[in-house]
């Protein structure tokens, strides 16, 4: 079995500063923003940006424990390493087959969402046809090489980063010059039903929808065995995060309520199919007769749903890739092609991913809510695994007396508040009867994957008994 610290000498190590900073801040621009901030709009309305701050921090306070164990050792499989090394091997195994299939569940809804965009245009089209075009095209790419990826990843991330950016500058323009109509002002914020129009509890119940928006981010530890100079791309990357929730997030939601009422945008929304079948973004220019605005913003948000799905193809492969140097999946998952590419380590999510397809034909209307509270469960777990590992990780840092290069902040006040944040989520998801069935397939995953690794790893099971 080669080891896991010896990644470097078959992953290649092409990852640039500018492709690492580009994954990073394109990997919260996806979905979540796009689309699903539809349902966290009808429960929440404007309160909805204190949600995404909140939500936001706690994130960027989890990538921060992330990124401490990083700095000290960058590895391809990221935290399932650092959960068998500080916390025992059913831990590591655990937190890597609930990744895996956290972003097979991303792609699945990736792929949807790209679909529902394309119907924006030709309504015609069914979902599960242009999920199955975008499937081959995207694994197609990432056989190519690790260099590949990154440039088409540092692309994708370009174009959606302007087209936030210039809905921002767009909005205001509209906002201030008058040529967004009379509906336009700041007083939407607070003029439709006040800036908590369902109270504290509608903001409150939106938290497991707003969560869903930051999954993702954790993928930038994936890039860790393949970056040139992980010690200063990593925590520059990581500090970024705050940032650009300030802007892509809190920011372009600011000025999208301003356009118009968000009670209209809601009503148009829904006039359009289920919540889910359209972005708001698109929707708000559409509503005040942008019309060039809105399709060029759709192609944007088709490129984002497509630049996530190509970043999950990517981290699902090297972190499958990680766990099969630990022990935790079969050997023949370490096969690389001869331009250092992990073949095997694509094909099998891609297996998985491709039912997608099926789950569109079958399920055209009710896919996103399903895979938004199935991702939101599989997402929980992993940043419990971070945050416990990071506290256990620090402690043994201490005993040791070593100091690290890249500290978490306010670590472990911040580790136990970020736990209970998820906790909270959990009540939440508990309550609320559309995503109910992910709390209830939370223990029953939990336990699934513990008899799996009793049968393929009976010895390493014996020792955590022990």
């Amino acid at each position: 079995m080669s080891s896991l610290t010896s990644e470097s000498d078959t992953l290649k190590r092409k990852l640039t500063n500018r492709h690492v900073q580009l994954i990073a801040l394109g990997g919260t621009i996806g979905t979540g923003l796009f689309l699903g901030s539809a349902g966290v709009l009808e429960l929440a309305g404007p309160s909805m940006v204190i949600g995404y701050a909140i939500a936001g921090f706690v994130a960027f306070l989890v990538m921060r424990f992330l990124g401490e164990m990083l700095v000290e050792n960058p590895v391809s499989s990221s935290f399932s390493h650092f959960a068998t090394q500080y916390w025992g091997n059913f831990a590591g195994f655990f937190a890597g087959w609930n990744c895996v299939v956290l972003y097979i569940l991303v792609g699945m809804l990736e792929l949807t969402a790209a679909g529902k965009f394309v119907q924006f245009w030709w309504p015609g089209i069914p979902t599960w046809v242009t999920a199955g075009i975008f499937f081959v095209v995207i694994n197609g790419m990432n056989f190519v090489n690790v260099r590949l990826y990154g440039e088409t990843e540092f692309w994708f991330s370009m174009i959606k980063i302007a087209a936030v950016v210039g809905m921002i500058v767009l909005g205001l323009y509209l906002l201030f010059s008058g040529a967004g109509g009379e509906q336009a002002t700041v007083r939407n914020l607070w003029q439709a039903g006040g800036f908590f129009p369902n109270g504290v509890q509608g903001l409150v119940m939106a938290l497991a929808f707003i969560v869903f928006s930051f999954g993702g981010l954790e993928m930038l530890g994936f890039t860790a065995a393949e970056t040139s100079n992980p010690t200063v791309t990593i925590p520059k990357a990581i500090n970024q995060v705050i940032f650009r929730v300030l802007i892509f997030y809190i920011g372009s939601f600011l000025i999208l309520l301003c356009l118009t009422p968000w009670t209209h945008l809601l009503a148009s929304l829904k006039a359009g199919g289920d919540t889910y079948s359209h972005s708001p973004f698109v929707m708000i220019f559409s509503v005040i007769g942008n019309q060039l605005a809105a399709n060029i913003l759709n192609f944007v948000i088709l490129t984002a749903a497509l630049s996530v799905y190509n970043g999950m193809v990517y981290c699902t492969s090297r972190l499958i890739f990680g766990m099969a140097n630990q022990g935790h999946a079969p050997q023949s998952l370490t096969r690389l092609n001869k331009r250092g590419v992990p073949t095997a380590a694509i094909l099998l999510p891609a297996a998985f991913t491709a039912l997608c397809v099926f789950l569109n034909y079958v399920l055209p209307n009710g896919a996103i809510e399903l895979l938004i509270s199935l991702t939101v469960a599989c997402l929980i777990f992993s940043w419990c695994i971070i945050i416990v590992t990071h506290l256990k990780f620090s402690r043994e840092m201490r005993l040791s007396g070593k100091q690290t290069k890249f500290k978490a902040l306010a670590s472990p006040v911040s580790n136990y508040l970020c736990l209970a944040f998820l906790a909270l989520v959990v009540a939440i998801v508990v309550l609320t009867p559309a995503i109910r069935i992910s709390a209830y397939a939370m223990p029953v995953w939990l336990v699934i994957v513990y008899v799996a690794y009793r049968a393929l790893n009976p010895e390493r099971a014996a020792q955590v008994r022990a």
